[in-house]
């Protein structure tokens, strides 16, 4: 049996999970390419050191929330960011439904 510390759990995922993850870092990455800049280019322009800015591209799970989107401000992304929760396509049909019985 593996244990490990309280710190270290955040960084446990899903497989799916991982996968999403690594798929949004290498968005930001290839994002990152189409604009012309380099890694340096985000490094400087978020204040992060070359090792934080790798682990977004990796979709590292450790690191914070703020980090990617501060590296999706820098590519003038951040209000897709700001749409991921707007459509809540599940608490709507949860809604719908609902509204539905309350109407019977």
């Amino acid at each position: 049996m593996v244990f490990m510390s309280k710190r270290d759990m955040h960084r446990v995922l899903f497989p799916k999970q991982q996968k999403i993850l690594a798929t949004f870092g290498e968005d930001l990455l290839l994002a990152t390419r189409r604009r012309g800049f380099n890694k340096q280019t985000i490094c400087d322009r978020t204040g992060f050191d070359n090792k934080t800015v790798s682990k977004v591209f990796a979709g590292d799970p450790g690191v914070s929330i703020g980090a990617y989107l501060k590296v999706m401000a820098v590519l003038g992304m951040e209000d897709n960011f700001a749409e991921v929760a707007a459509h809540d396509e599940v608490g709507t049909k949860l809604q719908n439904i609902q509204l539905l019985e309350r109407a019977r």
